[in-house]
């Protein structure tokens, strides 16, 4: 039996009880905030957004280069130039794709054609997925349970490393011209 079943009068009481503020604190509430706490500077309202486990940020749904923009500047450390670069890479090779952000990740695509691509930050790397990868050129070799799609997978490059940007385009430009993931919806 709870606490609440055995002291039905306690519960009684304080269900009647209230509390009432002096008038000065009341006043002071009301027209200023508690003086140990000091108010937010505008600039500090608006936050970055919050970063998901290995640092993929946290961006609304939506539509446009405006919510893929925010994803890439809220991309943590090197994965941010990195971002930079393929959103670059991508709308060159194909200069009308459509951007939108999904399940907190960037996707590109073609108008009526549905989504070629997307990627996404895990802790030590940058993941893209082709979602029509298995279609494209060699050297795509990571799989997904689909069946085809691609993976390429990112690392933060060191000296004597360069991530290949020209088979990069190649594979962009090839599966821009495929049916995309998503196609008969539209979206």
């Amino acid at each position: 039996m709870s606490w609440v079943a055995r002291c039905p009068s306690i519960i009684s009481a304080m269900s009647k009880m209230t509390t009432k503020a002096s008038p000065q604190k009341a006043k002071r509430t009301k027209t200023s905030p508690s003086p140990r706490v000091s108010p937010k500077p505008p600039s500090k309202l608006k936050s970055r957004p919050k970063l998901l486990s290995g640092g993929n940020p946290q961006i609304p749904i939506a539509d446009g280069d405006a919510p893929v923009q925010t994803y890439i500047a809220a991309m943590p450390g090197w994965k941010s130039d990195v971002g930079r670069r393929l959103d670059s890479l991508i709308t060159k090779a194909v200069p009308d794709v459509r951007k939108a952000v999904k399940w907190n990740s960037p996707f590109y695509g073609v108008e009526g054609q549905g989504w070629f691509l997307s990627f996404h930050c895990f802790t030590k790397y940058i993941k893209v997925a082709f979602f029509k990868g298995a279609a494209l050129g060699p050297g795509l070799t990571g799989t997904a349970k689909s069946g085809e799609t691609r993976y390429l997978d990112i690392y933060e490059q060191t000296p004597g490393t360069k991530f290949d940007e020209s088979q990069f385009v190649v594979w962009v430009k090839q599966a821009s011209k495929l049916p995309g993931w998503m196609a008969s919806s539209g979206s």
